[in-house]
């Protein structure tokens, strides 16, 4: 599944539905479980004009449903969803909505009590649904409030779909809808927006047909969080997770790690974010690079890092690779379906020293990645909080291996994507998605002359380390001996 952002995904002209989530004021309950350490902290960031986070955060996704759109039954199903996952009927807030240093209180509604509102709009062509789109999630994934997420339907002509892509769905002309769904990141992360689409496809049409959704039993991520704080309640500056981010905030003179190249300077707070996403391989290329990294005794995500390394040796003169990365906290069988903000991170800092060729390099990420686990394993905000220090990512390499996700063969023929609010922070984030399709690399950077040359001239270089990778093998420490001209050009 392409992650990308709203702007980026095919729109075709019809009818906009909103179902918009509503409970009446006597079907909540106060609910004494705090906030997880990443949900509070993202709702004090929010809330907080200095920080200047308080722009839209939402992470979402579109797909296609086959056959026309039977009101009654979506609203059902949508309904069975928000009673699932118990995040979808419960709020946090502050104690005093003037002040985003106030106690947090929480307050819930139990399964059956939240209903679904539907507002049709007039037939409108494809430039005005996507506006309405961009206002819908932006207004209804607003953290201090509730619901912060939002669903959307869109009907449409067949022979309308995918017509600003030139495309065509493998369903021929059969009829389709198009659902849409966003919230804001507080209670939902990128593993859990891949697992919407089969999860609402499947109650749809268990709704519509009687045949079972057969959906696995999921936890509240609202108990995880709980059980979370609880346990990192005791830590001290002396836990393993808090020593290795204070080595990392010293050796890199006290600030995160940052993109290797310059991105330029922050001039304005109101433009957001540059963006590409861009296909690299195809599944049989993937396979072979996965085979690469293996006989190298390395993972794949180990290669690529490697690959990140080799990129910064190249083109700058950098003695080290720095970045962070994150890793899920879905440490059980209950946790795999939840809808949460299930994500630790962890430093990653690779020697380049020596002119290492790709073995070394990737030797040396699959220890590094080693060494630094246990700081994914405990809240980041919670780490932030013992160093007495507000620190955040600057430079960001995610990976997710989705392949194995239910549906995921069918998301191509689904026109399913996972999507992403613009951005207006001043950083660089790259994701990296393994699907049954091959491999998908985004990255959102800043808006300026040096970033968007930079940027994805970093990632080039990278892109083209693994196809020599695939092609040629392991390269040796001298690129320029090898028969690789070290600046990629």
């Amino acid at each position: 599944m392409e992650f990308t952002e709203l702007a980026d995904y095919s729109i075709p002209a019809g009818t906009l539905t909103e179902w918009l989530p509503c409970a009446a004021e006597d079907a909540w309950r106060q609910d004494p479980r705090p906030a997880s350490y990443i949900h509070e902290a993202h709702l004090r960031r929010s809330a907080d004009p200095r920080t200047g986070q308080g722009r839209e955060s939402w992470l979402g996704t579109a797909f296609e449903i086959a056959g026309p759109l039977d009101p009654e039954v979506f609203g059902r199903a949508l309904q069975r969803w928000i009673d699932r996952h118990e995040p979808l009927r419960s709020q946090a807030t502050f104690t005093s909505k003037d002040n985003p240093a106030s106690a947090l209180i929480r307050r819930t509604a139990p399964p059956g009590k939240v209903a679904v509102r539907r507002v049709q709009h007039d037939p409108a062509d494809s430039a005005t649904i996507r506006t309405q789109l961009h206002l819908l999630y932006d207004d209804y994934t607003t953290p201090q409030l509730w619901p912060a997420y939002v669903f959307a339907t869109l009907t449409h002509e067949p022979a309308d779909s995918h017509e600003e892509s030139g495309g065509q769905s493998e369903r021929g002309t059969d009829r389709v809808f198009t659902v849409f769904f966003g919230a804001d990141h507080s209670i939902i992360d990128g593993y859990s927006i891949v697992l919407v689409a089969h999860e609402i496809t499947a109650l749809y049409e268990e709704e519509r047909t009687g045949r079972p959704a057969d959906l696995f039993p999921v936890g509240s991520y609202i108990d995880f969080g709980a059980s979370e704080r609880a346990d990192a309640s005791d830590l001290d500056i002396d836990h393993e997770a808090v020593r290795i981010w204070r080595t990392t905030l010293q050796e890199s003179g006290g600030a995160m790690p940052e993109f290797p190249l310059p991105i330029g300077r922050r001039t304005t707070r109101t433009s957001p974010q540059e963006r590409l996403s861009e296909r690299w391989f195809d599944s049989e290329d993937a396979t072979r690079f996965s085979e690469r990294c293996r006989d190298a005794d390395a993972g794949f995500f180990s290669g690529v890092l490697a690959c990140f390394a080799q990129a910064t040796t190249d083109l700058t003169d950098a003695d080290h690779f720095r970045t962070v990365v994150p890793s899920h906290t879905r440490t059980g069988p209950m946790w795999a379906g939840s809808l949460g903000w299930f994500v630790g991170l962890r430093p990653i800092d690779l020697d380049l020293g020596g002119s290492p060729g790709f073995v070394a390099l990737a030797s040396r990420a699959a220890q590094e990645s080693r060494r630094t686990r246990a700081s994914a394993r405990i809240p980041f905000d919670r780490v932030a909080e013992l160093l007495g220090v507000p620190i955040r990512p600057r430079f960001l390499v995610s990976y997710m291996d989705v392949r194995f996700v239910p549906m995921a063969a069918q998301w191509p023929e689904a026109n399913a994507r996972a999507l992403r609010s613009r951005s207006y922070t001043h950083d660089v984030y790259v994701w990296i998605n393994r699907t049954p399709e091959g491999i998908n690399v985004s990255a959102r950077f800043p808006d300026n002359p040096e970033a968007t040359t930079n940027v994805p001239r970093f990632l080039e270089r990278i892109r083209l380390l693994m196809e020599r990778l695939n092609t040629s093998g392991p390269w040796a420490p001298d690129l320029e001996n090898a028969g690789f001209p070290a600046t990629g050009q």
